[in-house]
């Protein structure tokens, strides 16, 4: 009945008042034409402070061969030398590999200095609900987002804020909630609607929600409904996550018509493409039959559609500290010919925001941050690519330019530097 009514409740005079707000001049911290990364910020060390030792960059207290996770070494040459961490590893000239921690201030101001330089408009700070539960884990997470809060006012970027529930059980929605209220009162996020480094949707303050709808998990649909309400009946607009194939409910999303009556009260639907799609080619493919009608059927029900692209995917070190097996470089970047691919046919499709996954995703190989172009060598297997380092960044940026509001669509051919 919730959801019923929800859908009811957008009557012509909202649509109307809607419109005519879409009409207006856009606003700095409007989404609509920006690019957008994900921002992890779940990076830790045992010298950092925060108590959780080698966090997201090894599966245990030990960051070596056998248990490393990440798959892309970070280049760290541009932070203070009280911000580098070493390591066990080792390069081939035999130097120390060194790595940074998220909480470490200075780490995030020089991403956020580095969206700044190469046009990237900023950022959707990862938040995973279930680690609220722990005191040790919250307090990391509250640091990193006191970083970006501080950092995107410095360099003039824009964050909102992304409650990942993967691995939240059902009974535990509430802790989104109680979270959030947590964050308005300690940080006052979302809570300022002059705040213009807070990333806005509709005038309104944008909230994601991401993991509605897998096939993976619990459907959890009611719970689902009550936590948007949450959101929604407090002004604010909200983004969701959505499977791959949402709208024809079949492979990784729920075969449940109720997931379409849930979307319909969202204001932002962004589908996780990430691992879907290898080559350039399939981009193609998947944009003519999937992508094309995705987006016609959010622009029917006045929803905005908000794909994502990534620059390449491999995870075997990931893979191999949980006993299974995984290709090395399972999706090649291609030089940046795959991330463009997907750049440039999600503007063909009509999108008018994307969502960069990600930007600091070291486990996966997703990062589009400045990557060490020599990493460690020995039986741990890390990226690498005869691009420059910053490659991704200045790639972003020009993706970016695709989506400016007034922007003609350009060649399809990926951007060469000077």
């Amino acid at each position: 009945m919730r959801m019923a009514y929800e859908l009811a409740g957008r009557s012509a005079l909202v649509l109307l008042a809607m419109m005519i707000s879409c009409l207006q001049a856009r606003s700095d911290e409007e989404l609509v034409g920006k690019v957008m990364c994900g921002y992890q910020g779940w990076f830790r060390v045992p010298a950092d402070g925060s108590g959780c030792g080698w966090h997201h960059y090894a599966s245990g207290p030990k960051f070596d061969a056998a248990h490393a996770t990440i798959e892309l070494w970070p280049d760290v040459s541009e932070l203070p030398e009280e911000d580098r961490f070493d390591t066990e590893f080792r390069k081939k000239d035999g130097t120390v590999a060194q790595v940074f921690s998220s909480v470490r201030p200075a780490t995030t101001d020089l991403h956020f200095r580095w969206m700044k330089e190469y046009g990237v408009d900023g950022v959707f700070l990862q938040r995973f609900s279930a680690n609220t539960r722990d005191e040790t884990h919250r307090t990391a997470m509250d640091q990193v987002l006191q970083n970006v809060q501080g950092s995107a006012t410095k360099h003039d970027r824009v964050w909102g804020l992304m409650y990942d529930l993967s691995g939240t059980r059902p009974d535990q929605f509430g802790l989104v909630e109680e979270d959030f209220k947590h964050l308005q009162k300690s940080f006052g996020v979302a809570k300022d609607l002059n705040d213009r480094h807070y990333v806005k949707f509709r005038g309104q303050p944008l909230v994601a929600l991401w993991g509605l709808g897998f096939s993976d998990r619990p459907p959890a649909l009611d719970e689902w409904a009550r936590l948007i309400q949450f959101f929604k009946q407090q002004g604010y607009a909200v983004m969701v996550g959505v499977p791959t194939y949402w709208r024809t409910l079949d492979r990784d999303a729920i075969a449940d018509p109720r997931l379409h009556e849930l979307l319909h009260t969202v204001d932002v639907l962004s589908p996780w493409t990430v691992g879907r799609v290898s080559s350039p080619e399939e981009v193609k493919t998947f944009v003519d039959k999937t992508a094309i009608d995705d987006a016609a059927w959010c622009r029917e029900r006045y929803i905005e559609y908000l794909p994502v692209a990534f620059p390449g995917f491999s995870w075997q070190n990931l893979q191999r500290t949980r006993g299974e097996e995984a290709r090395f470089d399972q999706i090649p970047r291609r030089g940046g010919e795959f991330f463009w691919s997907q750049c440039w046919n999600y503007r063909r499709a009509g999108a008018r925001t994307l969502y960069i996954a990600m930007f600091d995703e070291l486990d996966e190989g997703t990062a589009i941050l400045k990557f060490d172009k020599s990493p460690p060598v020995g039986t741990a297997k890390f990226l690498t690519e005869d691009v420059p380092s910053d490659h991704y960044l200045w790639l972003t940026g020009r993706a970016g330019e695709l989506f400016e509001p007034e922007a003609k669509l350009q060649p399809e051919k990926m951007p060469v530097r000077d």
